[in-house]
Order: C-alpha cells, then structure tokens, then sequence
C-alpha cells in the first residue's frame, strides 16, 4: 500500500501542478485512498520532495541530485524486460536469461494497478489479473513503463 501510495504521489508531483500538501492529499483521497496529512507528510519526505518557485508559481518536485524510486523502477524495466504480451486475463512478460526473478520482485513491490499475482521462471513471468481488461491495463502500463510500445504496436 505504502509503495503504490508514493508512486501516485510521484505521479501526481510530475505534472506540475501540486504546490501544497493539501492539494496531495485530496488528490490522493480522490483517488480512494485513505491517508491523512501526517502520511502524506512523511511521504513526500522519504520521497525527498522540495518546494520549487519557477515564473511565480510554487510546486512540489523531487530532488536534483537523485532519481526517483519510480524512476529508477522504470529504469531497470527498461533495461531487463525484453516483450510484454497477453492473453486473457494473464500477461507475459519476457526478460533476459535470468532476469525473472528479479523483475518480478520489482513488481511485487510496486505491482501494476490491475495485477492480482505473479509467477516467474528463468526469463518468463505472468502476471495474473482479474478479468480481461486489467490485463489490458497492465499490460498498457508496462509498455510505458518498458518503452515498448513503439517497438509492439
């Protein structure tokens, strides 16, 4: 929950446009999650986010000097997993020669919004899913998350 929770927040710190803790927090609440300030506090903390000033307006971002979990989540995708397919309500993933495990790990941390379990091998994973259209979803949003998607359409 914690990790989902910071990666929407970092999400929502990317576009720009949150400049207080109150405007995070209800977008979190409108997202359906139960949070007070005192978490999103902490939060944005661990995630090392700074109050920046650009052209007069104010807005949170994360810090210079050092990635984003998120960010280096996606980096690491981009750079183990090989193809992302689907069929039904499972995707399959590919990856490198023993990469799986690790992949996989990765997204039991911070698992796609629609993943219900996954089950590596050596270079396969599949995740399972609800129904048919999270499958879709997830599938959707680890091409993006690989950089896959010009390469599968």
């Amino acid at each position: 929950m914690k990790s989902k929770r910071q990666e929407m927040i970092l999400q929502a710190v990317e576009t720009g446009t949150i400049s207080t803790q109150e405007q995070l927090l209800d977008y979190l609440l409108a997202q359906g999650l139960q949070v007070t300030q005192a978490t999103v506090s902490r939060d944005m903390k661990e995630l090392g986010l700074r109050k920046y000033k650009r052209e007069g307006k104010t807005f949170y971002k994360t810090k210079n000097e050092s990635e984003s979990r998120v960010q280096q989540y996606h980096a690491f995708l981009m750079n183990a997993v090989h193809s992302v397919d689907g069929a039904g309500n499972i995707v399959c993933v590919r990856c490198g020669a023993g990469m799986a495990q690790a992949v996989c790990a990765a997204f039991d941390t911070m698992p796609p919004q629609g993943m219900l379990g996954s089950l590596a091998g050596e270079d396969t994973i599949f995740l399972l899913c609800r129904t048919e259209e999270d499958m879709q979803a997830v599938r959707e949003q680890l091409l993006r998350y690989t950089a896959l998607q010009e390469e599968q359409e």
